[in-house]
């Protein structure tokens, strides 16, 4: 009799299975169609074509952002942004009686990114934490934050397809920079101070026994070299041509050089005249004059008129 129950139990839960409908790209399409506040979701699932990939499961969770707070993600290369919307695809069935049955604790959830075969360190799984009543989703790996929060449930068919909306996306460490607050400014490093003039002068000086090579002096000139500098410094003189003398003509007499003599000539003259005029009046004197001592002085007079 048990064994008769057993064995029917098993044969219904197969039928079950082998007749449930599966998920489709219609059935997730139709299901966003009721809420125009996750027109963005619904169109990149369709752009990726995960509705495709994921009409291969029967069991399925989407994790579905609004248009607002999904903006974060849409500038993503064709790759990352399928491989970020793959993690949103829970390979289980959860909706919101599920959730609020589910104990204060911590679950590691598959996603369709693992069965890429892709997951490194856990980041093809989902951690879904309840806490203080409230449920939280996150990379399942380790040290990821667990940002976004359970908010509702859109859709649902029991056991086959449901859509949660959660707060934010989330981002798993490697598929692409993670999705975290701004980090605070950095803070400015002080200057280092610069060495004082006392400590440069106390600064050692190089040793000769340090290693350092010292300047090669200078090669001394040899004879040759001296008396080639020397030439090579004493600049060359041009040797001047030798122009023959040429007699210079005698200055012409000008005007005034021609007054100057005739005024010498008239001067002559006039003093002759003068002289000869006074030589007879001391003469004429002389023979009228009756005394000795008279005629003496006119004598003398005469002769110092000749000397003149």
């Amino acid at each position: 009799m048990n064994l008769n129950v057993s064995s029917f139990s098993l044969l219904s839960l197969t039928l079950l299975l082998l007749f449930s409908p599966t998920v489709t790209a219609d059935n997730i399409t139709h299901a966003f169609e009721k809420y125009s506040n996750f027109s963005t979701m619904s169109d990149l699932f369709t752009k990726t074509k995960l509705t495709t990939l994921i009409s291969k499961y029967q069991t399925i969770t989407l994790l579905a952002v609004n248009n607002n707070n999904i903006s974060s993600i849409t500038n993503k290369s064709a790759i990352e942004l399928k491989n970020i919307l793959m993690t949103h695809v829970i390979l289980d069935y959860y909706d919101e009686l599920k959730l609020k049955g589910m104990k204060e604790k911590s679950i590691m959830l598959t996603t369709l990114y693992q069965t890429t075969g892709l997951g490194e360190e856990m980041n093809g799984f989902l951690n879904c934490t309840k806490s203080k009543g409230r449920v939280y989703f996150g990379s399942g790996v380790k040290g990821s934050p667990l940002n976004a929060e359970y908010v509702t449930t859109l859709y649902h068919n029991p056991f086959n397809l449901s859509i949660i909306q959660i707060t934010m996306p989330i981002v798993a460490p490697g598929l692409s920079l993670a999705v975290l607050p701004p980090p605070p400014p950095p803070v400015p490093l002080a200057p280092a101070p610069a060495p004082s003039t006392m400590n440069a002068a106390m600064a050692p000086s190089p040793s000769p026994m340090s290693g350092a090579t010292p300047p090669a002096p200078a090669p001394a000139p040899g004879p040759g070299n001296e008396d080639n500098a020397s030439d090579s410094n004493v600049p060359k003189l041009t040797p001047e041509t030798e122009t023959p003398e040429v007699d210079s003509p005698a200055p012409t007499p000008s005007a005034d050089n021609e007054k100057i003599e005739a005024a010498d000539k008239a001067g002559k003259t006039s003093s002759a005249c003068k002289t000869r005029f006074s030589f007879e009046v001391v003469v004429l004197l002389m023979k009228n004059m009756p005394g000795h001592n008279e005629k003496r002085f006119c004598i003398c007079l005469l002769q110092t008129m000749r000397d003149d």
